[in-house]
């Protein structure tokens, strides 16, 4: 039994949650839990920025280097 929601309802919210995931991905949604975890894997010794900290940072950046964005 698939459950409450329905045998056929079940896979297709799961095809739309994967396809919001991958457009979080293209977007850049996903950017500050990439940076926790590849902070984490390597082993820094000084704490992660915070989420507002990490966004001021990357907008810094492009601005600095704009070169590869579309608009």
């Amino acid at each position: 039994m698939a459950g409450p929601i329905g045998p056929v309802t079940e896979p297709l919210l799961r095809g739309l949650r994967g396809v919001a995931a991958y457009f979080r991905g293209v977007m850049g949604a996903d950017a500050y839990r990439k940076y926790l975890e590849h902070h984490e894997a390597s082993g820094h010794s000084v704490a992660p920025m915070t989420e507002r900290q990490f966004w001021r940072e990357r907008m810094d950046r492009q601005d600095s280097n704009p070169h590869g964005r579309c608009c």
